[in-house]
């Protein structure tokens, strides 16, 4: 059984065990997901109300996006787990011997590489996920709003999350130049999407005063 096809007491139960998988990776895709398809319950909510159907159109392509958001971001909590366990396995590799440090280190490189790209993915989701908030707070049904509230919310420690477990893969990185690259990608996405999810929750918190 993957872990998104456990229940929820399942999956804490998991995440709360010394096992390496689950982990932080895939809780920021669980909650990315869930931030996601609190926005497109909004949208749900917006569909075929006469208030609205000057923007039932864009709400509606809103709405196909957010699905497609929330299956990545819930495949991203499966890929994590796939991903970090050859790291897991990696750091306990043997370094006795010259050779078996050469080997560790070629294999870690690897590993790491892997490993940091799926959190990176799932930064890209959350990002993608901020911006479609911004629609259904703009156009969606006002007795939901504070869904978009939570949801963007969501997103946003989604995010936040996923770029520590970037962060800690490039940290590792022998390749400097690879993983900083990682890092201005990863940096400059947390500069903007932070920005966008504050003001949209911003946004929202100011309408229900």
């Amino acid at each position: 059984m993957s872990f998104v096809d456990k229940s929820c007491t399942e999956f804490v139960v998991a995440l709360a065990g010394k096992d390496p998988v689950p982990g932080g990776g895939g809780t920021a895709a669980l909650v990315g997901a869930l931030g996601m398809a609190l926005g497109h319950m909004v949208g749900s909510l917006t569909v075929g109300k006469k208030k609205y159907a000057d923007v039932e159109e864009d709400i509606k392509a809103l709405m196909a996006e957010a699905s497609a958001l929330q299956d990545e971001l819930l495949a991203l909590v499966g890929k994590d787990a796939e991903v970090f366990e050859p790291l897991a396995k990696a750091y306990g590799l043997p370094k006795e011997t010259a050779e078996q440090q050469a080997y560790k280190a070629q294999v870690m490189e690897t590993v790491l590489k892997d490993a940091c790209a799926v959190p990176l993915d799932i930064m890209r989701a959350c990002c993608k996920a901020i911006e479609l908030h911004q629609g259904f707070a703009a156009k969606g049904s006002a007795i939901a709003i504070s869904d978009v509230g939570c949801g963007v919310i969501c997103c946003s420690a989604a995010l936040q999350a996923a770029s520590l477990n970037v962060f800690i893969n490039t940290a590792a990185m022998k390749e400097r130049d690879y993983a900083e690259n990682i890092n201005c990608e990863a940096n400059a996405l947390l500069e903007k999407y932070l920005k966008l999810s504050g003001e949209i929750y911003e946004n929202v918190a100011a309408r229900l005063k």
